[in-house]
């Protein structure tokens, strides 16, 4: 058996690597924000091909509301539990 986990199984991550990913998460959140009222209808453009490319839809602000939902996800996920 590898140490790999399962598409079905969840990942465990130290709380340090946890905060950083949803700093990483929130950082592109507010750079989606800025250029989606700075960049005009060129950068909706690119974000939807983005979003479609992820295997997201491509409505307007769907790139964004997945990296929303991913922050949502570590704000709320359980803590680990010692299964011993």
């Amino acid at each position: 058996m590898t140490g790999l986990r399962q598409p079905d199984q969840d990942a465990i991550l130290p709380a340090a690597d946890a905060a950083r990913m949803r700093q990483v998460l929130v950082t592109c959140s507010q750079l989606l924000s800025w250029a989606e009222a700075n960049c005009g209808p060129q950068f909706a453009a690119a974000a939807q091909d983005a979003a479609e490319a992820a295997g997201f839809s491509r409505a307007p602000g769907a790139l964004a509301y997945e990296v929303n939902l991913a922050i949502g996800t570590l704000d709320f996920a359980d803590a680990a539990r010692n299964a011993r």
